[in-house]
C-alpha cells in the first residue's frame, strides 16, 4: 500500500478533537535515503540517528507547532512518485486540546465565539 494511502486511512481513523500526531516512517531501501530526505523537508521530518526508524513526522491538525495534514500527504506522495517504499507506524496520537489565547480586554461576543469553536 503507498504510504499516502497509508496515512491517509490512519488521519480518518482519529477522532474528531485530535490535536497531535506522531509518526515514525520507515523507508525500504536506505540507499534512498537522501532522496527521500528531499521529499520530507516538506513536513519538516526529524531524522533519527542510529534508529531502525529514519524520521519522526509531527502532524497537527487545527492549531499548534508541528505539520498541517495536507504538507505531510504532499511529502509522502512525492515519496510515493519516485517509488520509494516505506512504512508508517503511529507512536503517539494527543487529543482534546485547545489552543489558550489571552481574553483580557476582548468583548463578550469573541469570548462566546472562540469558546464555541474550541468545544467542537
Amino acid at each position: 500500500m503507498a504510504l499516502t494511502e497509508t496515512f491517509q486511512e490512519i488521519v480518518d481513523a482519529l477522532p474528531d478533537d485530535w490535536t497531535d500526531l506522531e509518526l515514525d516512517l520507515r523507508i525500504a531501501d536506505e540507499t534512498r535515503y537522501v532522496e527521500a530526505a528531499v521529499a520530507l523537508v516538506v513536513c519538516n521530518a526529524q531524522p533519527y540517528s542510529e534508529n531502525e526508524w529514519h524520521w519522526r513526522l509531527l502532524v497537527a491538525h487545527r492549531f499548534g507547532h508541528a505539520a498541517a495534514v495536507p504538507a505531510v500527504r504532499t511529502s509522502l506522495s512525492l515519496l510515493d512518485d519516485n517509488d520509494i517504499a516505506g512504512e508508517l507506524v503511529v507512536r503517539e496520537v494527543r487529543q482534546g486540546r485547545v489552543p489558550i489565547e489571552p481574553l483580557w480586554g476582548r468583548p463578550y461576543t469573541v469570548r462566546d465565539e472562540l469558546r464555541q469553536i474550541n468545544a467542537q
